[in-house]
């Protein structure tokens, strides 16, 4: 659209620019024909050259977004139907929900620690009644990793979790009979 424009724009200012010719050297049609005649060729011509750039153009553009394959796994991947968000969300939430429901996996050097501290008891409670838990917290201790209450009324996950605070913070010295 925009080429047969140029092209008629570029006819009427032709035809705007050709000197005037006296009304008696205007001669029969077909002198009339050839004056026209290059004119036509010539947006013959930009009609041609804006069609191969088109083609050059599409060609990049093909490149650079791939083969058909390509674009098909694409849309394969980019499906954001309300159903296909719905199934993926609903699958997500599955799966987030499987995963709270496991307790997570104790480190191994916290593993040792706890066997060594109390056999891996979460419950357990030293004769002195100071240190409880499976880690054997005193309630300063666990106090001080954000637990609260008794250490060994705590989950088990989250005795594993306020170890592994302690650990980052103070490594193994905290525990220095099992911890070394």
């Amino acid at each position: 659209m925009n080429l047969r424009r140029t092209a008629l724009a570029g006819v009427a200012g032709a035809c705007a620019l050709a000197p005037a010719a006296p009304a008696h050297a205007v001669g029969p049609l077909t002198d009339q024909a050839d004056t026209i005649a290059p004119i036509v060729v010539m947006a013959q011509r930009a009609h041609e050259r804006e069609q191969e750039r088109n083609v050059r153009l599409h060609r990049v553009n093909a490149q650079l977004r791939g083969s058909d394959a390509d674009r098909r796994r694409e849309a394969k991947l980019e499906d954001w139907s309300i159903s296909h968000l719905r199934s993926a969300n609903s699958r997500l939430q599955k799966r987030n929900a499987k995963l709270r429901s496991q307790p997570p996996a104790t480190p191994p050097h916290l593993a040792a620690i706890a066997a060594c501290e109390s056999g891996g008891d979460p419950t357990a409670v030293d004769p002195s009644g100071t240190y409880r838990g499976k880690y054997q917290f005193d309630l300063q201790t666990w106090a001080s990793v954000g637990g609260s209450g008794d250490p060994a009324a705590a989950p088990e996950a989250e005795q594993d979790r306020r170890a592994a605070i302690l650990y980052a913070r103070a490594g193994a010295s905290p525990w220095p009979v099992c911890g070394a």
